[in-house]
């Protein structure tokens, strides 16, 4: 099988656990790496055609995790997360037999009016729809991923170990949270399976109703045995310092994760999954909640691949 963004955070979970399991992976990686009993790398872009030509032949399934999070304009996403993806079905709708292909897309393809990255991940998920042919094909669509080496949310779980949760938004805005094991043990059921279901699947933890600003301050409470006070950061606030760094980040050229469009996304009111297509059609069904995470939530990122493999 193949795995695109095998050195990201999601991508790096999914290789030791398939390593764990004895599978043979190829991986996709922008720079040399050296191949081990179960992981071999190939060296290339999604940019590349020729690259992806070689990435696809004679694998039976791929599992597509690259994605761009970060950047300071339209064209960068799409260049990533549409084109890229774009070019990845068309080779893979070429080979023969078809392999499946699962993309590992984000809730936030749900309302890619929001932001540039939404947008692009939506209309990644539609070329693929549009090229897949008569290739098994998947979505997964997950809540917000966290759990050891995530360096989005771990910055914020960190923070209530010392008492505080800052948050923006509104009090009654909901969320979904999925914890990257529960993500992977989809992906090995997808993997599994003996007729990949298609379709567009949304995945989280399963908490009814998700969680707002004060249960995840409730749950951490009661992890750490102290109170955690949720810190309110005004929106006119984050969207002027969003603003500002997407000024610096294309003055600078550094690719920003605050801009308009993620202050957007986090104002939105309702980040909600609804998990029972894909229980029904896999028999997935997530394991771990926040409780229990989130004491190896805020633990940094591993270094290497190859630590994560052999701890």
């Amino acid at each position: 099988m193949a795995v695109t963004g095998a050195t990201g955070f999601i991508g790096q979970a999914l290789i030791a656990a398939l390593v764990r399991d004895k599978r043979q992976v190829l991986a996709l990686t922008r720079h040399p790496r050296p191949d081990s009993e179960y992981v071999k790398w190939l060296t290339g872009t999604l940019e590349d055609t020729q690259v992806l030509e070689r990435f696809v032949s004679g694998v039976s399934a791929i599992v597509h995790c690259a994605g761009r999070v970060r950047g300071r304009t339209l064209e960068e996403f799409l260049r990533t997360n549409v084109q890229g993806t774009a070019g990845l079905v068309q080779a893979s709708s070429r080979q023969h037999p078809l392999p499946r292909l699962l993309l590992i897309s984000s809730l936030a393809a749900r309302e890619p009016q929001l932001s540039w990255y939404a947008r692009s991940k939506y209309f990644g998920e539609q070329r693929l729809i549009e090229h897949a042919g008569e290739m098994a094909w998947t979505v997964f669509r997950p809540a917000a991923v966290y759990g050891p080496g995530d360096r989005e949310l771990s910055p914020l779980f960190r923070a209530t170990r010392y008492g505080m949760l800052p948050m923006t938004g509104s009090p009654s805005s909901r969320f979904g949270l999925l914890h990257v094991d529960d993500l992977v043990a989809a992906i090995l059921s997808w993997l599994d399976a003996n007729i990949p279901p298609r379709g567009v699947y949304e995945l989280d933890d399963g908490t009814p109703g998700g969680y707002d600003r004060q249960s995840v301050a409730t749950i951490a409470g009661q992890v750490w045995g102290r109170p955690v006070t949720i810190l309110p950061i005004p929106a006119a606030l984050v969207r002027l310092l969003a603003g500002i760094n997407l000024g610096l980040a294309r003055l600078f050229r550094y690719s920003p994760m605050l801009t308009p469009g993620k202050v957007r996304e986090l104002l939105h009111n309702d980040w909600v999954s609804d998990n029972l297509p894909l229980t029904v059609a896999l028999g997935w069904r997530p394991k771990v909640h926040l409780c229990d995470a989130l004491p190896a939530a805020i633990l940094p990122a591993d270094k290497t691949l190859s630590r994560r493999i052999n701890p």
